[in-house]
């Protein structure tokens, strides 16, 4: 998998696969990918390959490789990605390979999950593995336990954590690197006209305050308890509506039906997933929620805090390393009702909202992207 030596030696650049199915694509993930990506790039000394089944393209400083993926059986689909990824690495010749999904092998694997036994028993909460989850487990174990892989970037003190449960003697591997913020496309706006046609858009009055989800699984995220704890809230304070927006993709119908029964259907918007101009949306709310199951790090901690957003989060998503409980936001087991409703009632009081928002904000500029490429570029110089 390695290029000839004397290949290497006459290169003006070094070459390096970058491998994930999705490339700069909706979702936290694929967008950390991208920034990551994108950026060291941008250094002349590196030649980016992306090897990836499908893909947004940026720069063109970046060469994209197609990756078939066989969809059916469903456990063809990891199996065949880690084949022809590997097949395809071999034939064009790499430096090494930094990996952002379950290969059978790589220099350096970035963990933005946790391990797959652990998934699907603490996560899913399936007494028994399929064949499915048998075979990515397996795929995984050997891109660990592979001696060419040097470096496990983990995104979050949790998913560290998780990775010295499941693989013995690993932890010197081990690096946490968290994902970025660009804290410019939140400067662009006016925060008080993105409150105004947030409100407008959805027929709510400009004395409403928003609280905010940005999720891709609902389920997964915790709507439901936020949906419980909003209509709780809103019986017992007459002083202020609360109105909850729900951006991104999950089975709405269930969750209207859910609001419903709850008596707080007017009270909750729904959008689908938004690409263009989301900062809007971020800087028109009030308050951001998310209350994981499990949630490696959580991106959209970080946008929220980038737009002046208190948060509150579980302690099972991985952005608690950047939350400071009661300064910039709030930390809370994902299904205590009557903690979540709690910190809901102390912000939405005025002041302690203000000061915690400005408090996000500065946690926010204090974790840029450029802080993690120059982590992930002081690796790729070690590996060279």
């Amino acid at each position: 998998m390695q290029m000839d030596h004397r290949s290497v030696q006459n290169a003006q650049t070094i070459r390096v696969a970058v491998v994930v199915p999705k490339y700069g694509l909706v979702g936290g993930g694929e967008k950390l990918v991208y920034e990551l990506t994108e950026r060291i790039a941008a250094d002349q000394r590196w030649e980016i390959h992306v090897f990836a089944n499908r893909w947004r393209k940026g720069s063109d400083l970046i060469h994209f490789h197609h990756v078939p993926i066989l969809a059916f059986p469903r456990f063809m689909a990891p199996l065949s990605f880690a084949l022809f990824a590997r097949q395809k690495i071999n034939r064009l010749g790499v430096n090494f390979i930094h990996t952002h999904e379950r290969i059978l092998e790589a220099d350096i694997y970035s963990v933005h999950g946790i391990p797959h036994p652990i998934w699907v028993k603490q996560v899913r909460h399936k007494k028994v593995m399929g064949l499915f989850d048998h075979t990515l487990a397996n795929i995984e174990k050997r891109l660990i336990d592979h001696p060419k892989c040097k470096h496990l970037l983990a995104v979050s003190s949790i998913t560290a954590e998780k990775l010295n449960l499941a693989f013995d003697g690993i932890d010197d591997r081990i690096k946490v690197v968290s994902p970025g913020i660009e804290v410019k496309p939140f400067l662009r706006w006016d925060k008080h006209d993105c409150r105004v046609t947030l409100r407008q858009q959805h027929g709510w009055d400009a004395e409403d305050i928003v609280l905010l989800f940005v999720g891709m699984n609902f389920e997964i995220k915790g709507l439901d308890i936020i949906l419980k704890a909003l209509s709780v809230v809103n019986r017992s304070n007459l002083a202020a509506t609360i109105r909850l927006l729900v951006v991104g993709k999950g089975n709405i119908h269930k969750y209207r039906q859910l609001a419903d029964s709850l008596g707080i259907r007017d009270q909750v918007a729904f959008t689908g997933p938004v690409r263009l101009d989301i900062e809007r949306i971020y800087l028109g709310s009030d308050i951001f929620i998310l209350l994981s199951q499990f949630d490696t790090f959580g991106l959209v901690i970080l946008e929220a805090m980038a737009a002046g957003l208190p948060v509150i989060i579980s302690r099972n998503v991985g952005a608690r390393d950047v939350v400071q409980n009661g300064c910039n936001g709030f930390v809370v087991d994902a299904d205590d009702l009557v903690s979540v409703v709690e910190k809901i009632n102390r912000l939405i009081q005025p002041k302690i909202r203000h000061q915690m928002g400005i408090s996000a904000f500065d946690t926010a500029q204090t974790h840029s992207w450029d802080a993690m490429v120059n982590k992930v570029s002081g690796i790729y110089e070690e590996m060279i």
